[in-house]
């Protein structure tokens, strides 16, 4: 599983990558996590609201999320 945050190193977008780092932990997931803060990659993804959470390529959520609603859709 490949994961991004997308997000240009604001407050939220640390904080989704630490939530992000905490869901992974807690559900024993193996994963590549990576911070995107490059803006022409990030507009790649056509997301206008940051932070964006992307998995295997696909954006799955925007915005503030918790660590809940994270492991929700990492074991989807």
């Amino acid at each position: 599983m490949e994961i991004k945050v997308l997000g240009t190193g604001c407050a939220g977008c640390k904080a989704l990558y630490e939530r992000v780092e905490q869901a992974l932990a807690e559900l024993g997931i193996t994963a590549t996590l990576t911070k995107e803060e490059d803006l022409i990659k990030i507009m790649a993804y056509n997301v206008m609201t940051l932070p964006a959470l992307v998995v295997d390529g696909k954006v799955v959520a925007k915005g503030k999320i918790s660590t809940d609603e994270i492991k929700s859709i990492l074991t989807r």
